[in-house]
């Protein structure tokens, strides 16, 4: 029998950390992931562009240090080889675009996100040369946030057509790159990552080159177009393949 990580919340969020560093609320063993959410710009075009980061787990001890947290998955010794593992979520919620910020415009549909849909996420270091992090979102398989409690099953497969690499802004091609997704998935040795993808970036007033500054840093972001909303986790479990 395959060994199954198991995460609850029951003991709080084990290694779960929230947004872009912060810790992840967890009450009556149930994660909770609120907007908003700051932009992640670090691969903005020429990369697949921008995302909210909802929750992460580190995989590796040393990043596990850094989070100055208990982590589970790496005290409990978990395999970081995620090839053709499964990963099942127990979640629900709600999500809409924050859409328009005065009284005098229209409301967008609550069921339209602009295409933002919610995705797991695997990153990982890569020897090189060159040396260099790669990314990647299981596209073909997202997730559905339900209002009511649902639990959903992905699949982990290094078939490249499930699979969007997220690539690099122009400023950190030194630190983030493409790979191969077979070599990502055989050691998942940074994070698993549940994300929304992708965001549609509008700044407030003009800006002349909205992906070669930072969002949110260079220049305001319109929220209006971004997603707002709640989604829970009850648990979070790796199945890994006979």
């Amino acid at each position: 029998m395959s060994k199954i990580y198991t995460e609850t919340f029951d003991d709080g969020p084990g290694g779960w950390l929230a947004d872009l560093h912060s810790p992840l609320p967890v009450w009556d063993g149930v994660a909770y992931c609120h907007s908003p959410w700051s932009v992640d710009a670090n691969h903005a075009a020429p990369g697949a562009g921008y995302l909210h980061v909802l929750m992460y787990l580190h995989t590796h001890a040393r990043s596990v240090v850094a989070s100055n947290g208990v982590n589970r998955f790496v005290e409990g010794g978990f395999s970081s080889d995620l090839t053709d593992a499964k990963i099942t979520a127990r979640l629900r919620g709600a999500m809409s675009l924050a859409g328009p910020l005065c009284n005098n415009q229209t409301q967008a549909p609550e069921t339209d996100l602009g295409g933002v849909q919610l995705f797991v996420h695997v990153q990982a270091h890569l020897d090189g040369p060159p040396e260099r992090t790669a990314n990647f979102i299981l596209t073909g398989q997202p997730f559905e946030i339900t209002p009511d409690w649902s639990e959903q099953t992905v699949q982990l497969s290094s078939d490249p057509t499930q699979w969007t690499s997220l690539g690099t802004r122009h400023d950190l091609k030194g630190v983030y790159g493409d790979g191969d997704i077979a070599e990502v998935l055989a050691d998942v040795n940074h994070d698993i990552i549940f994300l929304l993808f992708p965001l549609n970036i509008v700044p407030v007033g003009n800006v002349d080159d909205r992906d070669h500054r930072w969002a949110g840093r260079d220049y305001k972001v319109d929220m209006a177009y971004l997603p707002k909303g709640l989604v829970m986790f009850d648990t979070v479990r790796i199945e890994y393949p006979e």
